[in-house]
């Protein structure tokens, strides 16, 4: 592998000007939540590391540099670090590569992991077995075996690492969470996860000489190799299979993550998966491969239906034939009550709630206040503050609002959902023993194990 390009500072110091640079984003803030308050005392900041600081990356760093200090970044793409580093007042050491870091910078307590998709598993593993606590942007893994993988390294090391599954740190997704664990809508029946839509139609994307500013090869990684062209990075990698498993597992870690929370199915699974979607380049060369419309049937225990697609709003209805909806929805379905609002509806056979970014609504949540929860009902995991919740944790030692233990099972149904669409047949899952049953096709899918390009394999 070819020498990276390294920026180092000799002296770093610990106190970074936050104000000067702009970085104290607004933040929610209870008062019976201290943890929300910004660290101030100096010994009481850890020093912080990131890596993969462009996009969703950078706004991870705004939040972190609250409760501690950033004395490097890290990226493939050394725009991206160089970047960051100015938005840090100029203080940060920059790195292109996350491998000099982790070995050099044996101060770094915390590491923030803003990557795409499919180095997520290898940096958060390193980072473990590195003595560091992580903070790691979603969807959680690749594959389903990254996902035992990383498990396993997490216990053996016994680090602290949160998922950036958010919504687990808003009251509204707590609130419509606990009234259906505490039965206000009856026995639950039904699930409908809805995403945001994104078209992945474009392409074909021509080759283009490699900036000087990133290292090719080391952004790649575990994926095959291949010519670079802009399209593949930052933003749009999520539409390329080799990367990501496109917004079923991007929005669906968030989504999927309250519909397990609500369910209570956190150390558990589906019982089988079948769907269908629509690839918009299909069999096409050098184009997005990752489908924007789909339909995923899940089974429960307990009998409860999950109903998985994206939100139909204008620009699908523009994107899509009446024969392309038909082989999506079967006539009973196609006339949902919720098909256009990205949110999680839980319905039940006494009533319904419907969640999203918004709000909680619902008959249910309206009478909360002639009729609240009693003291002795359940109760989740209160977290108001994401962030706040993980340093609080890496303090205390505590589990974070986000684990991965749960991470992993919420992100194994989207993969199978991947796996369902791809096939076209419906997927048996055996959620005790983490496996596909009686489909050796299925159980060899790239969702579950892939081959991974050397030097950059995952091992624990």
């Amino acid at each position: 592998m070819a020498p990276v390009r390294l920026h180092r500072r000799a002296i770093l110091q610990r106190g970074v000007s936050l104000g000067a640079a702009g970085l104290l984003a607004p933040y929610w803030f209870t008062p019976s939540s201290q943890a929300a308050q910004p660290s101030r005392s100096k010994n009481d900041r850890p020093l912080i590391a990131a890596i993969g600081v462009g996009g969703r990356g950078s706004e991870i760093l705004k939040s972190a540099s609250r409760f501690g200090d950033v004395v490097a970044v890290c990226d493939a793409d050394l725009k991206n670090a160089e970047r960051a580093r100015e938005l840090l007042g100029g203080k940060p050491a920059v790195y292109q590569d996350y491998r000099r870091l982790l070995d050099e910078r044996k101060d770094v307590e915390v590491i923030l992991n803003g990557t795409p998709d499919h180095w997520h598993t290898a940096i958060n593993i390193a980072a473990c077995k590195a003595g560091k606590d992580v903070y790691t942007e979603k969807p959680l893994t690749l594959t389903i075996e990254e996902g035992k993988l990383l498990r396993q390294v997490v216990h053996q090391t016994g680090r602290i690492v949160q998922v950036g599954t958010q919504q687990r740190s808003d009251p509204n997704f707590r609130l419509a969470c606990e009234l259906v664990r505490n039965g206000r809508i009856g026995k639950l029946q039904r699930v409908t996860v809805v995403l945001p839509f994104w078209s992945t139609k474009g392409g074909p994307f021509a080759p283009q000489p490699v900036p000087p500013h990133l290292n090719w090869d080391l952004w790649q990684g575990q994926a095959p190799e291949r010519p670079y062209c802009p399209e593949r990075v930052h933003f749009n990698f999520r539409w390329w299979s080799e990367y990501a498993g496109g917004i079923i597992t991007d929005w669906g870690q968030h989504h999927m993550d309250i519909a397990f929370w609500g369910m209570g199915v956190e150390d558990s699974g589906p019982l089988w998966v079948e769907g269908t979607a629509v690839f918009p380049n299909e069999g096409k060369p050098n184009c997005y491969d990752n489908p924007d419309r789909f339909f995923i049937k899940m089974l429960f225990p307990n009998d409860v239906e999950l109903l998985f697609f994206v939100a139909h709003d204008q620009k699908y209805r523009e994107s899509i034939t009446p024969q392309e909806e038909a082989q999506l929805f079967t006539q009973t379905q196609a006339d949902l009550p919720e098909k256009s609002r990205n949110g999680i509806m839980f319905i039940g056979d006494k009533g319904r709630v419907f969640v999203n970014r918004g709000k909680a609504y619902g008959k249910p949540v309206e009478e909360l206040k002639d009729h609240p929860l009693p003291s002795n009902a359940i109760r989740l995991y209160e977290s108001n503050d994401h962030m706040a919740n993980f340093f609080e944790c890496v303090k205390t030692r505590k589990p974070p609002a986000a684990t991965v233990d749960v991470a992993h099972r919420v992100i194994t149904a989207c993969h199978l959902g991947n796996i369902a669409i791809r096939l076209k047949r419906r997927i048996v899952w055996d959620a005790a023993k983490e496996e596909i049953v009686g489909d050796p096709e299925a159980a060899q899918s790239i969702y579950v194990r892939r081959p991974q390009r050397a030097p950059y394999q995952i091992t624990a």
